[in-house]
């Protein structure tokens, strides 16, 4: 149960803070810019893996959860388990933002702004690059202790490159709770298959490199 906990505190801190920091920046006439919005996520991702890292393993995304279970990482029968907690964690922060903001139009919702295919390839090649330092950090114990570090880094890095054109999910939880609670679901098939498939792609090469070693 405590893993399952852990996914759904994960997660609703990533969508709160992470969107909040895009719903600030919206109120605010830009007031965080896209490097701080990118910060903000790289930050809160950090400091979630360090605290509850060794509960769960920190996924709070579905992609990760469900290429973990591709590469036969994780046990098949954990898979629902750890994905309703992860939405529901979503859910919850979504809520309670627009509680606190009312005004918000979006809730902080990824839109591609430069068209569908642009943003659909590169929620999928940036997951596939995201999925694989993970697999990279976290592979090896005597870098263990630097994967909050390398992983945050790389998802502020990576919202910088694409936040501009798809909104930088590579995560499907952090983007469906906004768009169903706002009404605009017309493009969220991009943040679910796009991360999906970005991540499976990765875990598909990892298991094939390992297995040449």
């Amino acid at each position: 149960m405590r893993k399952y906990i852990a996914e759904f505190i994960g997660t609703f801190a990533l969508v709160f803070c992470g969107t909040g920091a895009v719903i600030v920046n919206s109120l605010s006439e830009g007031s965080l810019g896209l490097l701080g919005i990118s910060a903000v996520f790289g930050i809160v991702i950090m400091g979630i893996i360090y605290v509850f890292g060794a509960f769960s393993g920190v996924h709070i995304n579905p992609a990760v959860t469900i290429a973990l279970v591709v590469g036969k990482l994780m046990p098949k029968r954990e898979v629902i388990h750890y994905v309703i907690a992860q939405v529901l964690g979503a859910f919850l922060a979504s809520v309670l933002l627009y509680l606190i903001f009312p005004e918000t139009q979006t809730l902080g919702e990824t839109l591609p702004s430069e068209g569908i295919i642009s943003s659909f390839a590169l929620e999928t090649v940036l997951t596939f690059f995201l999925m694989l330092t993970i697999l990279g950090v976290t592979s090896q114990k005597e870098y263990s202790h630097l994967a909050g570090i390398v992983i945050g880094v790389f998802v502020t890095g990576i919202i910088l490159i694409a936040g501009p054109i798809s909104g930088g999910s590579f995560n499907p939880a952090r983007s469906l709770a906004p768009a169903v609670l706002s009404g605009n679901i017309h493009l969220l098939w991009i943040y679910i298959i796009a991360p999906m498939l970005g991540s499976v792609l990765a875990m598909l090469l990892w298991k094939f490199m390992v297995s040449e070693e």
